[in-house]
């Protein structure tokens, strides 16, 4: 065999274990880890001497690697992380805005191109080296600035994503009362310019003209402030004029924000083996939600015309730039590629799980939530639009209005209006509480793989996971205050943008592909499944997907527009500042870690870089990667057959 797997000679064991035959990992520690891409090795005695190497550490009270209960936890739990809120609130708006039915065509072509890929070569590459998304950089060790760079987006989408929890938390709370707090004016929050009744039809049509109407005109009518509005703004919110305004605190936002990180904090503490328990819940219960929605909104005047707008098709925009610019650019968010989360999820399969299958399901998954979530949301706005007697774009909108504007609005319109609330955003808190404690889940586990098993303590994940939640809640008071808004958009618009994560997407593709290798890590994934998946994954992450990501990311740079906030307030130059140091602090770990690493090495240019992308292999890779099966041989077989497994 060529160097695309490990040195048999140095490497060898007589058997696989009875308990890989058996389907079942054998759990390591993080401390087991050879140097310069071999493992402490010479004959077969070598080998079995790191094994009881292992098991004597395992002694010794170092910690073993968690593996999943069962593998639907693991199927949950990426459920539960990669669909999230943006399923519900930004692929219908851009489904709505890029030509209806027609937005599906890059969609689905992207999927292809570049989402399922990098799903599952994030995936893969956690389940093979066993490790979070720092150590499983050690597969080209020259690049581990691509692991640091992970964790510094999905540090940041941590902090800043709680907030849409705590507002949706609010909104629950307030819902629990005979009178929605958001459908009448007669609030103290409410200003003189709220109205609750429009009557724009009236107006369109002639039927009151200019006379009054409860002692407005038709003109003031159109100057009014929907109640929500004033909710969302004066309530939730209390606004400021500006980013250099912070105002005070928001006392009881303060509270629902602690309360929602309390919760993040007990799903996470005790790791996998709880999260994958709890995660049954928060990632199915939000599509009965869906469904009941589905049935009540299909059934309210006006449903077919919001569901047609959002599915006919406008076959002039196919030609667009930008229709295919916002396709790619949701199929990166939607999959949540590039924060490593992905990684530290594969990192606790079992070394020979199908990741392969898992990776088309899940990916089937997510975007059919959205598709079907399109439904929900449509039928929802078309209510709305014959209600108030305008056009369907009026009442359309993307992100927080979406969620906090629109959504409220319709269901103040329904019977029994605080049930339908209520209902509304528990599915919304419990769509965006596992995106977040998988996030949080992800970070942990970055950091704890970066401390050797020689350094562990008791209650260590604990202790890390309560100091990850308290230093993100402490940035999160920023947000709580009267210019909140403006931090949070600010967060939202750079710190984990479609330009970050296209950058990590690509860089992931280049060494894989080119560094690593892409044959020897198919060879590399023939070891874990049992079969060599289609070539077509080969090429993307070789050829497609690395040009779709950079062509994508150069679309974004050059058509960059200053951040404003509501088409109205422009951002100040040290905001944007501020934007772009964050974006910056992702972006720069790769080539600083480069730079830094090759420059401190020593020998010729070709020498330092024969060692430094040089894997650094775990005891795992040794006591699953048996040399008795020929990997080349597996180069025929195909998915799906009893006669093409390993094991």
């Amino acid at each position: 065999m060529e160097k695309s797997s490990l040195d048999a000679d140095c490497c060898a064991l007589n058997t696989v274990l009875v308990e890989e035959k058996r389907g079942h990992l054998i759990p390591n520690g993080n401390a087991h880890q050879g140097v310069n891409g071999t493992l402490i090795c010479g004959p077969i005695s070598a080998a079995t001497g790191a094994i009881s190497s292992a098991a004597a550490e395992k002694k010794k009270g170092y910690p073993e690697r968690e593996t999943w209960t069962r593998q639907m936890d693991f199927m949950m739990s990426c459920v539960g992380f990669a669909v999230g809120l943006g399923n519900v609130w930004r692929f219908p708006y851009l489904c709505y805005k890029n030509g209806g039915g027609v937005f599906l065509i890059p969609y689905v072509l992207f999927i292809f191109l570049g989402g399922i890929p990098i799903f599952f070569l994030e995936i893969a590459l956690g389940q093979f080296m066993k490790a979070g998304s720092i150590n499983v950089w050690n597969i080209a060790p020259l690049f581990k600035g691509l692991g640091f760079a992970s964790m510094v987006i999905v540090f940041f989408c941590n902090t800043y994503y709680i907030m849409v929890l705590a507002w949706g938390f609010y909104y629950f709370i307030k819902s629990f009362s005979s009178t929605l707090p958001w459908s009448t004016c007669d609030n103290p929050w409410n200003t003189e310019n709220c109205i609750e009744i429009f009557r724009h039809g009236d107006c369109l049509n002639g039927t009151i003209g200019n006379s009054t109407f409860g002692n407005l005109t038709c003109e003031e009518l159109a100057n009014g402030r929907s109640p929500i509005i004033e909710f969302w703004e004066n309530k939730v919110l209390n606004i400021s004029d500006g980013l250099d305004e912070p105002g005070a605190m928001n006392w009881e936002m303060l509270l629902c924000l602690m309360a929602v990180w309390v919760m993040v904090y007990f799903c996470v503490w005790k790791g996998v083996k709880s999260t994958g328990k709890i995660v049954y819940f928060t990632a199915t219960f939000p599509y009965v939600v869906l469904i009941i929605l589905l049935v009540r909104g299909v059934t309210l005047p006006g449903a077919y015309d919001g569901i047609m707008y959002y599915v006919k098709p406008n076959w002039s925009k196919l030609g667009e730039a930008q229709v295919w610019i916002d396709a790619g650019t949701q199929i990166f968010f939607s999959y949540a590629i590039g924060l490593g989360a992905l990684t530290a999820l594969g990192s606790y399969n079992r070394f020979n799980n199908d990741c392969y299958k898992d990776a088309f399901v899940l990916a089937f998954i997510n975007s059919g939530t959205s598709f079907f979530s399109g439904f929900v949301v449509f039928s929802i706005l078309g209510f709305m639009a014959s209600e108030q007697g305008v056009d369907i774009s009026k009442v359309a909108e993307s992100g927080p209005g979406l969620a906090f504007i629109a959504y409220p609005k319709a269901v103040s319109m329904m019977p029994v209006a605080p049930v339908w609330a209520a209902l509304f955003f528990i599915m919304l808190l419990l769509l965006g509480l596992d995106s977040q404690f998988v996030g949080v889940e992800g970070f942990v586990t970055g950091i704890l793989d970066l401390f050797p098993g020689k350094y562990y303590m008791r209650y260590q994940r604990e202790i890390a996971v309560a100091i990850c939640c308290l230093l993100c809640f402490i940035i999160d008071i920023s947000m709580v205050t009267q210019g909140g808004m403006y931090v949070f958009q600010l967060f939202d618009y750079y710190s984990a943008s479609g330009m970050t994560l296209l950058w990590q997407a690509f860089w992931e593709c280049v060494v894989v592909a080119w560094v690593y290798g892409a044959d020897r890590f198919m060879d590399d994934i023939a070891r874990m499944i049992g079969y060599r998946p289609f070539p077509w994954m080969k090429w993307c992450w070789s050829f497609i997907t690395p040009c779709v990501c950079m062509g994508i990311f150069l679309f974004h740079l050059l058509n960059y527009k200053p951040l404003t906030y509501n088409n109205v307030y422009v951002y100040p130059w040290w905001g944007e500042v501020i934007g772009w140091c964050m974006a910056l602090s992702s972006m720069l770990c790769i080539p600083v870690s480069f730079v830094y690493k090759l420059s401190g090495a020593k020998g010729t240019f070709r020498e330092r870089w024969e060692i430094l992308t040089k894997p650094v292999w775990g005891a795992h890779h040794l006591e699953y990667m048996a040399p008795d099966t020929d990997i080349k041989s597996l180069a025929s077989l195909s998915p799906g057959t009893e006669e093409n497994k390993i094991l």
